[in-house]
């Protein structure tokens, strides 16, 4: 949950309280991260929260049901008013598990070898952006061990689908459907006068990403807006799709188009 949010700590405790009078075992993720069979996961929050919660319950195999306490609520499932009817309906069976591809983001740092311990898994995803304001970052790009291209930028975006709709899409990336298994490479306000190609560039799901800082200025990589690890120069991040999906429920079939015109006030001329 939002631990600032009373709403979160108020719904917390009535989830609580719903699970335990029925015999269930309920643990907090955030304080037991190892806990074992967990069978349902529920963030209580925005987007921000059902991403730290994806990141707990994804290695455990444990769906994640989201309750909106946020504005936006792309990820989450059911409102408050719902909240106990979609416990109801999960103990009865009657829901589905959305499978969303993530990405497994590694972290090489200069003169080591790979580190496991540096591995992180982004539902929406790995962003590599400068430190200092006015200082551009260089990143030498290669695209499933092949080099690409080296750009100067204010950072490089690697987005899942899911992700497409978050900081991708406010670098002007496209929007990719939920269902789609591709991950999108999208520019921050690249720099260089002659980089003419500026485009955000959709990647088969088969390939895999490596950034790698050049230059002198030192950069950071943001994963899914919160885990950070600080680069320097000669430090790589590898960004492929990972073997474990993040498992959301849902009641009933979402309607990803009509949530965007919801979400954005689209209507009809």
């Amino acid at each position: 949950m939002h631990p600032a949010r009373p709403a979160a700590t108020r719904l917390a405790a009535q989830t609580r309280t719903w699970w335990e009078d029925r015999g269930y075992e309920v643990v907090d993720l955030g304080e037991d991260p190892t806990a074992d069979k967990v069978e349902l996961a529920v963030s209580l929050g925005g987007d921000g929260t059902m991403l730290r919660t994806v990141e707990l319950a994804t290695p455990l195999g444990a769906p994640v049901l989201g309750v909106n306490l946020g504005r936006m609520g792309y990820l989450t499932e059911v409102e408050p008013a719902g909240l106990e009817t979609s416990f109801e309906r999960f103990v009865a069976g009657n829901y589905t598990v959305a499978e969303r591809m993530t990405l497994a983001v590694e972290v090489t740092k200069r003169g080591e070898e790979r580190s496991p311990a540096r591995g992180l898994v982004a539902l929406n995803e790995a962003v590599v952006e400068k430190v200092a304001p006015g200082h551009t970052i260089r990143l030498d790009v290669a695209i499933s061990g092949r080099p690409f291209l080296k750009y100067a930028a204010d950072g490089l975006i690697v987005s899942t689908p899911t992700g497409s709709t978050a900081y991708n899409l406010s670098a002007r990336g496209p929007i990719l459907s939920p269902s789609v298994r591709a991950m999108v490479l999208t520019p921050i306000s690249p720099h260089s006068p002659h980089m003419l190609f500026d485009r955000s560039l959709v990647l088969d799901a088969s390939e895999w990403v490596r950034l790698t800082v050049v230059g002198a200025q030192p950069a950071t990589l943001v994963v899914d807006g919160s885990a950070t690890v600080q680069l320097a120069p000669g430090d790589v991040v590898t960004c492929r799709t990972a073997e474990t999906a993040a498992r959301i429920v849902t009641f009933g079939r979402r309607d990803f188009h009509a949530i965007l015109r919801r979400k954005f006030g689209l209507a009809d001329s």
